[in-house]
């Protein structure tokens, strides 16, 4: 009999339907936490994990063969020696798109539309224009990464008339809603074309300070940089920089490094930067969850008839 830990915020009347996914494979037994409540006794002949815990008790889980992460994101799982060798890891890669898709649209609109800075006024109680705005008709739009979240973003952009460039680690079929479709190689000289570039890569080795300041200032001057992937993936300090001499329009983080972004950190205060606390892509939109536990479904029936598993994490390269 397979021992399964499930570590998802779902609701009782979720793990029915769950469980029954398990039906006429192998027999299962289930065991319920929440996400931050497993410990390492917990993992006590635990085969499989479905949801994302610490690695604390993962590294305590002697039986384990399937870890199923809850976020897309996998690179906190894959540093050498966590999991054995023969342990499968999958994330939950499509689940996001909407989520942090729609995130990203709003806060490339309010760069644009100046409401950020409006919001500051508003707390100031000031009545004052700012000046000109921008529009995504006929903006060029440069999607770095795309991915579920990266295809979801660029699908919206080129409904409201944007010219859309798509940039990927590997090549692929162009999506229709994509107009030029590049590898990274190009993207030094895609840079310059862009009046958005929105930034949706997972982290890992070859995306870490991706963004440093020498590809911050080929950017078009007044642009805007949006990031919903990983902190990482900007150099912090040439970000600064490159803001201290006007180059950039605006700029939204939803992911910083570090994380939390401490409070002392002068982008808190630069008027032309949107924070928010990595929230784009968690369980606040109903939505997410329902399409997460709807995957960690598929994968539990899978596992449990000795079907091949979907979203498996390539864990020499983190995704």
């Amino acid at each position: 009999m397979k021992k399964i830990l499930i570590a998802l915020p779902i609701e009782e009347n979720q793990r029915p339907w769950l469980e029954e996914q398990a039906a006429g494979g192998e027999a299962c037994s289930f065991l319920y936490r929440t996400p931050d409540g497993v410990v390492p006794a917990d993992m006590e002949g635990v085969q499989a994990v479905i949801g994302t815990i610490s690695r604390k008790p993962i590294a305590a889980a002697k039986d384990l063969e399937w870890l199923q992460l809850s976020w897309a994101g996998a690179d906190l799982f894959t540093a050498p020696g966590l999991l054995a060798d023969n342990v499968i890891l999958t994330n939950a890669s499509g689940a996001y798109g909407l989520a942090v898709a729609e995130h990203m649209l709003a806060t490339t609109l309010a760069l644009m539309k100046r409401l950020h800075q409006y919001g500051r006024q508003q707390d100031a109680h000031v009545w004052e224009l700012l000046g000109m705005v921008s529009s995504l008709e006929d903006a060029t739009v440069l999607v770095l990464g795309l991915g579920d979240i990266g295809r979801y973003y660029a699908r919206m952009a080129n409904a409201l008339g944007a010219h859309v460039i798509g940039v990927k680690r590997t090549p692929g079929e162009k999506p229709d809603y994509v107009e030029e479709l590049y590898t990274l190689d190009a993207l030094d000289a895609q840079l310059g074309r862009a009046d958005v570039v929105a930034m949706v890569l997972p982290g890992g080795a070859q995306t870490e300070h991706i963004m440093d300041e020498r590809r911050l200032r080929l950017m078009k001057q007044g642009a805007f940089l949006i990031n919903d992937g990983r902190g990482g993936a900007i150099d912090p300090a040439g970000l600064k920089r490159v803001l201290a001499d006007g180059l950039l329009g605006g700029v939204a983080l939803d992911v910083t490094e570090p994380e939390p972004l401490p409070a002392d950190d002068p982008l808190w205060d630069d008027p032309r930067v949107i924070i928010t606390p990595h929230c784009s892509g968690k369980f606040l939109l109903p939505q997410t969850l329902e399409r997460v536990v709807k995957l960690c479904g598929e994968n539990l029936r899978r596992y449990t008839h000795g079907e091949p598993l979907l979203h498996i994490v390539n864990r020499q390269i983190g995704y």
